[in-house]
C-alpha cells in the first residue's frame, strides 16, 4: 500500500494510539496539515499562537499523562521558535516529538526562503534528530524517533523532513522495530552493599528527584521510605512524589529548601539520590554537600553519576528493579530520633491573616486540594508554590525546573489540562511570567479549555527584583512592571471571567464563587513587591548557610 510522507506519519502516531497533536501549520508542513484534514474523526489538534507555547503545552501533555508529546512547526522561523521549549524538555527529560518541515531536498543549502538547519541548531538539545531527505527513510525514521524519545532516560526528538517528502509516496511496511537500546541490569553486589548501609545508617536521607515521577515509582520510593523509617527531601522536580503531608516528607532541599529539610541532608550519614542529578541549585557548594555521608545513587542514566559529586555507590539500572529489591532486603525501622531531630530545626513566623503567598496558596490548596495539577510559570511564585503547596502525587506538580523557563506555565497547563480533562489545572503565574505568554488566552478561549489562573501580582520581575536587593545594593534596574496593564480588561478581551483580591477575605469569596465553574478563570492577587523568597542560600554558599529573612 502506498502512502504519502505525510500519511505514513499519521498512520504510525494512530498505530502508536497517539491521538492529541500540537502544531502550527506554514508552507514547508502544509501537505502534512493536509493529511491531516482527512483524519480529524481520530486526530485532535491543537493550535496554540505561538509555536515555543505549543512545544510547552505538548510538554505539559507530556508530562501529566506519561504518553509521548508531538508537536508539528513549518520550516525556518517556525522551527526556531520550537527550541526554547524543546531546550526545556531536555533539560527535564519530557519525551517529545517535534517534527519540523524543511524547504524541498532541491533547495536545502542555498539559502531559501525559511530554511533553516535545525537539525545542528538542536543538535545539543536533542536526545536524537534527523534530517530524512529520502521517502524511503522516513517510516524506520519515525519509529525510531519514538522509541528513542520514550525509552531509557526520555527526552525530546526532533525529525526534520523537507516539503518534498511529505507529498512523495512510498510502499508503507507496517513493521513495529524493536527497540535495541542498552538493558541495564544493576550490579548485585552493589544492592547488597546499598543495603548494608542503609540498614546500618543512624541518619539516613533519601533524595527523591524527578526520575521517579517519569519512571512512575512513586508508590516504590513511599515503601522503601516507611519500612526503612527513612525522611524523604526532594529535588524540586521531585515534589509529589511522595504525599507532602506524609510524615517523612520534608519538602525540597536546596537554594530556597526550608531549614529543617537543608540541615537534615546536611547532617546525614548516608544519602540515597533516587532519580536525581545533583543540581547547583540543590547542592550549593558541592564542597560541602552533605559533608559526612556516602551516598548511594540510583539511576537509570549513568553519565548522571558523579558528575557533580564523587565516590557515590552507582545503582544503574530500571528503578522499579532496584527499589523493589532495596525494599525486600532492608531492615525495618522508625527512626523517630531522627525524624524529631530534624523536625526540631523547623522556623516558624507569624503570619495570621495577611495576604501573603504562604496564605494566598494554602486557601487554593484547600479548595483544590484532590485530583488537581498545578503548573507554575518561573519566579518567586514557582517557588512559594514548591514551599507551600501539599501535592499528594508526582504528576500533580509540572514544572521547569532544568531551563527555568518564563512564559512555560501557560503552555503547559494548556497541555495537561487537554490530558486530563477531568482534573483541574490550576496556572500558577507571576505578572513577568505572565506577559511573555498572555496570548495564549486566545488558546483557552478559542478550545473552551477551562483552565484556572492564579497570578501573583507584585509589579516587578520578583526573584530578580529581589536578587537585587540581597546582593545589588537594591539597584532596581529593570525589574519593575508598575501598573501599567489592566490585566481584568486583558482577560475580558478574550471573553474570560477575571476577579481581583487584595486580601484574604476577598480572595475566600471568589474562590468560594468559582471553585465549581467549568470554564477559564483569571484570579489576580495582588502581592507587596518586597516580600521575598524564604529561605535562600546566597551564591557559593553550603545549603546550611541559608539565610531565613532579609
Amino acid at each position: 500500500m502506498k502512502l504519502s510522507g505525510s500519511q505514513i506519519i499519521l498512520k504510525i502516531l494512530r498505530e502508536k494510539g497517539i491521538d492529541t497533536l500540537f502544531g502550527y501549520p506554514g508552507g514547508a508542513v502544509i501537505p502534512f496539515f493536509d493529511a491531516l484534514y482527512d483524519e480529524l474523526d481520530y486526530f485532535k489538534m491543537y493550535r496554540p499562537a505561538h509555536e515555543q507555547n505549543g512545544v510547552h503545552a505538548a510538554d505539559g501533555y507530556a508530562r501529566s499523562t506519561g504518553k509521548l508529546g508531538v508537536f508539528v512547526a513549518t520550516s525556518g522561523p517556525g522551527a526556531t521558535n520550537t527550541i526554547t521549549g524543546i531546550a526545556n524538555a531536555y533539560m527535564d527529560s519530557t519525551p517529545l516529538l517535534v517534527i519540523s518541515g524543511q524547504v524541498a531536498n532541491t533547495l536545502i543549502g542555498k539559502d531559501s526562503f525559511q530554511e533553516v538547519d535545525i537539525t545542528g541548531i538542536t543538535l545539543s538539545i536533542t536526545k536524537h534528530n534527523y534530517l530524512v531527505r529520502k521517502i524511503e527513510n522516513l517510516e524506520d525514521v519515525i519509529r525510531e524517533a519514538i522509541d528513542v524519545a520514550v525509552n531509557g532516560r526520555p527526552g525530546p526528538v526532533l525529525v526534520d523532513i523537507p516539503k518534498d517528502v511529505f507529498v512523495s509516496q512510498y510502499e508503507y511496511k507496517g513493521k513495529p522495530r524493536k527497540y535495541d537500546g542498552d538493558i541495564l541490569v544493576p550490579d548485585e553486589d552493589r544492592i547488597k552493599k546499598a543495603v548494608e548501609l542503609i540498614n546500618e545508617a543512624k541518619k539516613p536521607i533519601i533524595y527523591a528527584g524527578g526520575g521517579i515521577r517519569i519512571s512512575k515509582n512513586d508508590d516504590l520510593l513511599l515503601q522503601l521510605a516507611q519500612k526503612a523509617g527513612i525522611p524523604v527531601a526532594n529535588s524540586f522536580m521531585g515534589l509529589g512524589t511522595i504525599p507532602r503531608r506524609n510524615d517523612l516528607s520534608l519538602g525540597f532541599v536546596g537554594m530556597h529548601g526550608f531549614k529543617e529539610t537543608n540541615m537534615a541532608v546536611t547532617n546525614c550519614d548516608l544519602l540515597i539520590a533516587i532519580g536525581a542529578r545533583f543540581s547547583d541549585r540543590v547542592i550549593g557548594n558541592p564542597n560541602k554537600f552533605a559533608p559526612s555521608a556516602k551516598i548511594i545513587h540510583i539511576d537509570i542514566d549513568s553519565t548522571e553519576v558523579d558528575k557533580n559529586t564523587s565516590q557515590c555507590i552507582p545503582l544503574i539500572g530500571d528503578m522499579k528493579d532496584i527499589l523493589i529489591k532495596l525494599i525486600e532486603n532492608v531492615d525495618k525501622k522508625d527512626r523517630i530520633n531522627w525524624l524529631n531531630e530534624i523536625i526540631s530545626c523547623k522556623v516558624k513566623y507569624d503570619i495570621e491573616g495577611q495576604f501573603v503567598p504562604e496564605n494566598i496558596l494554602g486557601y487554593i490548596n484547600k479548595v483544590y486540594d484532590e485530583n488537581a495539577i498545578v503548573v507554575t510559570d518561573v519566579g518567586q511564585h514557582q517557588m512559594w508554590t514548591g514551599q507551600f503547596w501539599k501535592f499528594n502525587k508526582s504528576n500533580e506538580f509540572i514544572t521547569s525546573g532544568g531551563l527555568g523557563t518564563m512564559g512555560f506555565g501557560f503552555g503547559a497547563a494548556i497541555g495537561a489540562k487537554i490530558g486530563n480533562p477531568n482534573k483541574k489545572t490550576i496556572f500558577i503565574t507571576g505578572d513577568g511570567s505572565f506577559r511573555m505568554s498572555c496570548e495564549e488566552l486566545v488558546t483557552i478561549s478559542k478550545y473552551k479549555i477551562p483552565v484556572i489562573i492564579i497570578m501573583l501580582n507584585n509589579n516587578t520581575l520578583g526573584m530578580v527584583r529581589q536578587w537585587q536587593r540581597m546582593f545589588s545594593q537594591a539597584r532596581y534596574s529593570e525589574t519593575d512592571n508598575y501598573d501599567d496593564v489592566n490585566y481584568q480588561k486583558l482577560v475580558e478581551a478574550y471573553g474570560i471571567k477575571g476577579y481581583k483580591a487584595e486580601s484574604l477575605i476577598e480572595l475566600s469569596d471568589i474562590l468560594e464563587e468559582t471553585c465549581n465553574i467549568d470554564e477559564a478563570i483569571f484570579i489576580e492577587c495582588k502581592v507587596n513587591p518586597e516580600c521575598s523568597v524564604y529561605p535562600i542560600v546566597p551564591p557559593g554558599r553550603s545549603i546550611d548557610e541559608l539565610l531565613l529573612k532579609g
